[in-house]
């Protein structure tokens, strides 16, 4: 069991894999949660931007985008609505990375693996290739 400070409030409470903050800022979430899904749910601001739902609701533009990251609220319904990639910043629906970014380390970790397998060649060669002399001259 692990006792952290609430990074919203600062008081102590017990870590678990769901909740990163304390009952009462969690409570304070959910009300929060609450009142951005009655938002988007109406017909009329279903294409509402990210800013335009944070100006009507109050809720952080953090907090929306803790919502999508953790899967609480699913935005593919919601054509204006986006979070920003974490290298870039361009908007995205889901995950972590856009597409460009995502494709981007897959071919830096390519060629990083690449890059190693040339180095663990080379040392391969260089042990094969070693050539070791008997000293004759001891004395």
């Amino acid at each position: 069991m692990e006792i952290f400070n609430c990074p919203n409030c600062n008081s102590l409470f017990v870590m678990t894999k769901f909740r990163d903050v304390c009952d009462a800022c969690y409570k304070e979430q959910e009300a929060q949660y609450d009142k951005v899904y009655a938002y988007i749910r109406k017909k009329v601001n279903r294409t509402a931007s990210m800013m335009q739902v944070v100006k009507d609701t109050g809720v952080e533009e953090n907090l929306i985008i803790k919502f999508v990251r953790t899967g609480k609220l699913r935005i593919a319904q919601f054509p204006n609505l986006g979070i920003p990639c974490e290298k870039c910043g361009s908007h995205i629906k889901s995950g972590r990375l856009c597409s460009k970014c995502s494709d981007s380390l897959i071919t830096d970790l390519q060629a990083y693996e690449n890059e190693e397998k040339r180095l663990s060649n080379i040392q391969e060669n260089n042990k094969k290739n070693a050539y070791y002399m008997k000293d004759d001259q001891k004395g």
